[in-house]
C-alpha cells in the first residue's frame, strides 16, 4: 500500500473509532405493491353497478413493518373502498407461513377510496343459497366484488409484507400530531324539523348546524435510517376518500403521497391509515361557495393533509427504542332485522321493474330483501377490534365506517400518548353510527337499514369500549421529547457586549 493511501486509511479509521456508531433497538421496513384495477372493472361504493372507464393514478398496498427484536407488527393501508374479512384472514395465514408474523400483529386498513378496485359490496358466492329473485338482485343489480381481483389483493398484501420484512433496517422513529381543520366536515346537519340529515345540500334554508364534530388531528409516524434518510411515513386522518379526481385512483391519498414525497425530496413509501370518518367528508354543507371539481378537490385535501404531515415530520423528536405489542378480540354483534311487513312491502317494490327516474325507493327495497336473507343465514357478524402499539403510538382498529365521535372517545379513553383510530380494518360491517343518531333527533343516510349497514345500535359503543380496554392493557410509553440542552458554560463572546456607539 502506498504511504499516502496508508496514511489516509489510518486517519479515517482513527476518526471512525472516535465517533460512536448510532444504534437502535427498533427496525422498520416499508414497501408498496400495485393493485390498480383494469378498465372495465366495477367501481365500488354504490348500491348499483358502475364501471371504470378511465385511469388517473395507481392504487397500492402500502406496508409499514416494525420489529423491536422480540415482536414484529405490520400496519397496512390499502387504496380500496373496503377490505373483505376473508381477504384479511387469507393474507394473515399466508404471511405467518412465509414470515412467522402472527395474525394478531397484522392490521389491514382500507382508505375507502371510491375510485378504486372491485372489493365490494356483494362478495362472491355470498347469495348462492338465496332464491333466484334475491340472487338476481344481489349479483345483477348490486355492486359486486371480483373474485380474481380479491385474490390479487391478497397476494400483493402478502408480497408487500415479505418485502418490508426483508428490507427492514435499524431506524430512528418519531411520532406526532398535527392539526388540519379546513378540508373535513361533518356531513350530517341538524334540521329545523328536529332530525339530522346527511348532505342536505348547501343553501338549504332548513339547516341549523352541524350534527357532530370532526377530528382535525393528523397522526404521523416517521422512520429514518441511522444515516438520517427517510425510510417511510405513516399518516392517520379522518376524511372519506370521495374526492374522485376522475377515473381509477387512490383518491386524495395520491396527493397526500405526492405532497410529502415532493416536499421532502424522497421516494419513501407513504402508508395511509383511515381514521374514524363514517360521517366525515370533504363536503361542507354550510359553505356559501361552489365546490371545486374532483381533481382540484383531491389536490386540496391531499395537499393540505400532506403539508401538515411534513410540518409534523420536521418537528418531531426521534427515538431509537419503541416496544411493539398487540392485542386482538373478535366481537360477535347482532344485525338489525327489518319487520316482516317491511320485507313484504320491499318484495312488492322489487317485483316491479326498476324505474327510469328516481331509483331510491327501489334500491333500498332491494337492500331490505337482501338483508332479510342475510339475517336468516348469518344473524351475527364478526367484528374484530385490534390494537397495535409501536412505541408511544397505538393503532386501534374497527371494521366499520365508524362515526367520528367514537374515534374521539377512543382517543380520550386511551392512555397512550398518540392514539390512531383506524376504521374499515380487518373486515367490513358497513356504517356504524352513534346511538344518538338512532334517537329522536337522529336520522340520515348512515342510519338506513341495508344489506351493507345493519348492526344493532350499540355496536359502535361495544367496539369503542373494547378498543379502549385492549389499548390500556398495554403499557403506555413516555411521549418523546427533544434532547435536553447542555448545561450552561459561558455566553457567546460575539454577543455579550454593551452597545457600541463609536
Amino acid at each position: 500500500m502506498r504511504p499516502t493511501i496508508l496514511l489516509a486509511y489510518l486517519v479515517t479509521a482513527s476518526l471512525q473509532a472516535q465517533t460512536p456508531v448510532p444504534t437502535s433497538s427498533i427496525k422498520a421496513g416499508f414497501a408498496e405493491r400495485d393493485i390498480t384495477p383494469g378498465i372495465g372493472m366495477e367501481q365500488p361504493g354504490g348500491y348499483g353497478k358502475s364501471y371504470h372507464r378511465t385511469f388517473h393514478d395507481s392504487c397500492k398496498v402500502r406496508v409499514a413493518l416494525f420489529d423491536d427484536g422480540k415482536k414484529r407488527a405490520v400496519v397496512i393501508g390499502l387504496d380500496s373502498l373496503v377490505v373483505p374479512r376473508q381477504v384479511v384472514l387469507d393474507a394473515r395465514a399466508q404471511i405467518e407461513k412465509a414470515t412467522g408474523i402472527t395474525g394478531d400483529a397484522v392490521l389491514v386498513c382500507a382508505s375507502h377510496s371510491h375510485s378504486s378496485g372491485p372489493v365490494g359490496m356483494v362478495m362472491p358466492g355470498e347469495f348462492d343459497a338465496a332464491s333466484d329473485r334475491v340472487k338476481k338482485l344481489a349479483y345483477e343489480e348490486s355492486s359486486c366484488a371480483d373474485a380474481g381481483y380479491l385474490l390479487r389483493v391478497t397476494h400483493e398484501i402478502v408480497a408487500g409484507v415479505i418485502a418490508a420484512d426483508r428490507g427492514k433496517v435499524p431506524v430512528q422513529i418519531g411520532v406526532g400530531f398535527g392539526h388540519e381543520d379546513k378540508v373535513a366536515f361533518n356531513r350530517r346537519l341538524r334540521m329545523k324539523n328536529g332530525q339530522s340529515w346527511s348532505h342536505p345540500r348547501p343553501g338549504n334554508p332548513d339547516i341549523l348546524e352541524y350534527a357532530g364534530p370532526i377530528d382535525p388531528q393528523v397522526g404521523v409516524i416517521g422512520a429514518w435510517d441511522m444515516q438520517g434518510q427517510l425510510v417511510g411515513v405513516v399518516v392517520n386522518y379522518a376524511c372519506h376518500a370521495t374526492t374522485n379526481p376522475g377515473g381509477i385512483s387512490a383518491n386524495w391519498i395520491q396527493y397526500l403521497e405526492k405532497t410529502i414525497q415532493g416536499g421532502l425530496g424522497t421516494h419513501a413509501p407513504i402508508v395511509f391509515m383511515q381514521g374514524a370518518c363514517g360521517d366525515i367528508t370533504q363536503v361542507d354543507n354550510l359553505a356559501p361557495y361552489q365546490a371545486p371539481k374532483g381533481e382540484e378537490w383531491s389536490q386540496f385535501v391531499g395537499g393540505r393533509v400532506g403539508a401538515e404531515a411534513i410540518r409534523v415530520l420536521l418537528s418531531m423528536p426521534k427515538i431509537t427504542a419503541a416496544p411493539v405489542e398487540t392485542r386482538q378480540e373478535v366481537l360477535q354483534i347482532k344485525r338489525r332485522a327489518p319487520s316482516p311487513k317491511r320485507v313484504a312491502d320491499s318484495l312488492a317494490i322489487v317485483s316491479q321493474p326498476k324505474p327510469s327516474g328516481d331509483t331510491t325507493d327501489w334500491l333500498f327495497a332491494k337492500e331490505i330483501v337482501m338483508l332479510d336473507f342475510l339475517n336468516q343465514t348469518t344473524p351475527l357478524v364478526d367484528c374484530e377490534v385490534q390494537c397495535v402499539k409501536i412505541g408511544p403510538a397505538c393503532f386501534v382498529s374497527n371494521p366499520a365506517e365508524y362515526f367520528v365521535q367514537y374515534g374521539l372517545d377512543i382517543k380520550q379513553g386511551s392512555k397512550h400518548a398518540f392514539t390512531f383510530p383506524c376504521e374499515l380494518s380487518n373486515g367490513i360491517v358497513g356504517y356504524v353510527p352513534t346511538e344518538e343518531a338512532f334517537g329522536p333527533h337522529g336520522g340520515g343516510y348512515e342510519t338506513r337499514l341495508t344489506s351493507y349497514s345493519n348492526l344493532e345500535i350499540t355496536a359502535g359503543t361495544q367496539m369503542a369500549n373494547k378498543g379502549i380496554e385492549l389499548a390500556n392493557q398495554m403499557q403506555p410509553e413516555p411521549k418523546p421529547t427533544p434532547p435536553k440542552a447542555p448545561l450552561f458554560s459561558a455566553p457567546w463572546t460575539y454577543g455579550n457586549v454593551p452597545p457600541e456607539l463609536e
